[in-house]
């Protein structure tokens, strides 16, 4: 699938302790430019894949035909057949200033156009939940380090399987949906946890990955609930606290 070296560690610049890496990465896709994230320079091949596979353009990792990192700049080239390319621009997103990070393809149109997720909702244990958390709190190097920093895991319930950490949140998602497709484990029964509130894009990002559960300590906006209803996957706010919010489709 990859086509020449990993981004060289010589252009990207450590931050002091007391200040978050945050660096612009491009992607060019089938020739043209598509996303410029700011994000913190680590797991950018998860981060690609994943972005891929949260906005539709890839199922698996077989789909991407070409990948390759630029040597001079932290930056990807990717070819993936046309005809994905024009399904997804068929849909006619449109960017808005997103309550998460900033400019974003997203959903704003009616709740009948979510992705409905196939399969039953998971059995959820709420501690084993608090539990999960918690080992996704230890594993924060750079919070530990800065503060400062977002961290999404996916986990099957028992299990941490994926996690990273990134300035954005989306990005931090976006790096474990890739994680998950590299291994080759579709993310259908998984369940992301994160750390920041749950905005209605990134409700969507895990409608459209077909994921069957969210939660975070925090709380999730308005949309993000009735997106997560419409969807048929469950979401949890407070998730470490004595009562957790479950908001489930209704059928």
């Amino acid at each position: 699938m990859t086509d020449g070296d990993s981004v060289p560690h010589s252009t990207l610049t450590p931050a002091p302790l007391d200040s978050v890496e945050e660096t612009p990465v491009w992607l060019e896709l089938n020739g043209s430019p598509v996303v410029t994230w700011m994000c913190t320079p680590d797991q950018l091949d998860e981060l690609v894949v994943g972005w891929l596979f949260g906005e539709g353009y890839i199922d698996r990792l077989e789909d991407i035909e070409k990948m390759r990192p630029c040597a001079r700049e932290p930056g990807f080239w990717v070819d993936i057949a046309p005809e994905r390319v024009s399904a997804v621009n068929s849909e006619g997103r449109r960017r808005i200033l997103a309550s998460g990070c900033g400019s974003v393809t997203a959903f704003l149109g009616s709740l009948a156009d979510v992705p409905r997720r196939n399969g039953n909702p998971p059995m959820l244990d709420t501690p084993k939940l608090r539990g999960l958390f918690k080992e996704m709190f230890a594993r924060g190097g750079r919070y530990k380090e800065t503060g400062g920093i977002h961290a999404a895991s996916l986990t099957d319930g028992e299990h941490l399987l994926f996690h990273a950490e990134d300035i954005g949140r989306h990005n931090a998602v976006d790096k474990v949906l890739g994680a998950a497709v590299q291994a080759g484990r579709r993310p259908d029964d998984l369940v992301l946890l994160v750390t920041g509130r749950i905005s209605g894009e990134l409700a969507y990002k895990a409608a459209r990955a077909n994921l069957s559960a969210i939660a975070t300590p925090s709380v999730p906006s308005t949309i993000a609930v009735e997106i997560a209803r419409a969807s048929g996957m469950i979401l949890i706010g407070r998730a470490v606290s004595g009562q957790p919010q479950v908001h489930r489709y209704q059928g």
